[in-house]
């Protein structure tokens, strides 16, 4: 916990909002409410635990002036393979451009050309450049370290670092706040944060998967906690393989930014043959989980993937990709000059919590924003750089919606202790989840079928029950969904691939929306 992060001594209790996450959409959240008093709990230093600072390519908006929100639309819904809600996508393209002035007015510093407009990228499955960027490939990082400096800034925003959330505490059918362990998860004693309202900006799932780009805190945890609380959740089943992680042995998994295939960066095998072209039309431009499977197969046949960007960029590499050129030299690999070793790795969850268009959840009075929600914005596949643009649109439209239904900010008495625990934090993946991240990579991942997805349910409800531990629970209940949801669609399509049902299902296709109990009763089943 960082002390200089307490507003002044005249605060007299803790407010009625509470954010959990330290991310771009709780930051965002958070900056939006000022002056209205709020605590932002993250279980890192705030930019060090989440996903958003790792972020590559950037953050996409109809802000050129060839572009339309319309364009931006058709290319979220193509991507979507025919699940995204089309209300949600074309309120958070449409309200795209004025999130980016609210971010530059923060002081991001997104890259220009010479006559002063923002410079833009184009990546996988967008019709045209619109990708807003920051010194190629720094994006996440330069949007966190801009919002971080205003949040310390804002007296109004208390962050409380070092404080892991692991429950909510309800009251009849409202949520009435959460339950936190100090000391980075590792104390015993655990502390209550009552409010009016609590706000879930936890991130995503990565860490649930054996190869991921995620940071360790991303496990699925806010996911969980939430449906253990009785939220519903849709979508679980789609999760989607960034193709081209680089693959060095890292956990995570250092990333290799899409915009180098945008600039013209190709994927070849060991013999230098451009194998995407027979997959698809748009070759390395394809929608990411065509990519991701074109590179698994590769990688499964022994014949390798990897990325050449020796023609396209070349000697310009260190300067437009520092980031990655960083990852390649610690690696021992020259860009410059040899192709990258990339295998897919788990990158983002379009999967989450249910909110609707006002962030709200299936439970009064918790909110939820960010990787960790399903707004149906991304459907089935989500449109490269479409994240951080949901992260920010949804942020605002929840501050605003507390704001009208709780005018009149409330002071509240500290919760004060909670009962004792012994479920210590430790930096390394303890023995269960290495075995969850094992079975969930191996029966739950790129390529899925069914004898794969029963065998996965039954090791993780034997995890279930072998464990004892609230952080764990929130683990597997989140795994647990999206195995169930995975299990239940009998199509392919988007993300999700079923190798014993290759073909997409015809007719209207339908979201998924699962609880606790939905997912125990086909547990039930399987066993029965």
């Amino acid at each position: 916990m960082n002390s200089s992060t307490f507003p002044p001594v005249s605060w007299t209790g803790i407010d009625d909002v509470v954010i959990v996450g330290g991310g771009l959409a709780g930051l965002f959240c958070a900056l939006k409410l000022s002056p209205r008093p709020v605590t932002v709990l993250a279980a890192a230093p705030i930019g060090q635990g989440a996903s958003s600072a790792w972020a590559q390519g950037g953050i996409a908006a109809a802000v050129s002036e060839g572009d339309t929100a319309e364009s931006h639309l058709s290319d979220t819904l193509a991507a979507g393979a025919g699940l995204v809600d089309e209300r949600i996508a074309r309120m958070m393209v449409e309200e795209g451009p004025a999130r980016i002035d609210d971010l530059l007015a923060y002081g991001v510093p997104f890259d220009r050309d010479l006559e002063g407009r923002l410079a833009l990228s184009r990546e996988a499955a967008h019709s045209t450049r619109r990708v807003v960027r920051v010194r190629g490939d720094m994006a996440g990082r330069a949007i966190m370290e801009a919002l971080i400096a205003a949040v310390r800034q804002t007296p109004s925003i208390r962050v409380m670092e070092g404080y892991v959330v692991e429950d909510l505490v309800s009251e009849g059918r409202y949520i009435a706040g959460v339950v936190a362990r100090p000391d980075a998860g590792r104390a015993t004693q655990r502390v209550t944060f009552p409010a009016r309202a609590v706000v879930l900006c936890t991130g995503g799932i990565g860490h649930l998967y054996r190869v991921t780009t995620n940071p360790f805190e991303a496990r699925g945890g806010g996911m969980g906690m939430a449906a253990r609380a009785g939220a519903v959740i849709a979508d679980a089943e789609f999760v989607q393989f960034h193709p081209t992680a680089i693959d060095v042995g890292r956990d995570p998994a250092p990333l290799a930014t899409e915009a180098l295939r945008g600039d013209g960066a190709t994927l070849v095998d060991r013999d230098g043959h451009r194998f995407m072209l027979d997959l698809h039309p748009d070759g390395e431009l394809a929608p990411r989980d065509i990519v991701a499977r074109g590179i698994f197969r590769q990688v499964q046949s022994g014949k390798g993937a990897f990325l050449d960007c020796t023609r396209a960029v070349g000697a310009r590499f260190p300067e437009i990709f520092p980031t990655v050129y960083g990852y390649c030299k610690e690696a021992g690999i020259d860009p410059v000059h040899d192709p990258i070793p990339v295998v897919p790795a788990v990158h983002y969850h379009m999967g989450g919590i249910l909110t609707d268009a006002q962030g709200r959840t299936s439970l009064d009075g918790l909110w939820a924003a960010g990787e960790v929600t399903s707004t149906g914005a991304h459907g089935a596949n989500r449109l490269a750089s479409n994240s951080l643009l949901e992260a920010v649109v949804f942020a605002a439209r929840i501050a605003e919606d507390i704001q009208g239904l709780l005018p009149t900010p409330k002071l509240n008495d500290w919760g004060g202790l909670s009962e004792e625990s012994d479920d210590v934090f430790t930096i390394e993946d303890s023995p269960p989840l290495k075995r969850l991240r094992a079975i969930m990579s191996d029966k739950v991942g790129v390529v899925r079928e069914r004898g794969a997805l029963v065998a996965a349910i039954r090791e993780i409800a034997e995890l279930q029950a072998a464990g004892n531990r609230l952080r764990f629970a929130n683990i597997v209940a989140t795994a647990k969904l999206i195995a169930v949801a995975a299990l239940k669609r009998e199509e392919s399509r988007g993300s999700h691939y079923r190798s014993d049902f290759p073909e997409t299902a015809p007719g209207r296709p339908s979201r998924s929306y699962l609880t606790l109990q939905d997912a125990d009763a086909v547990i039930r089943d399987i066993a029965g």
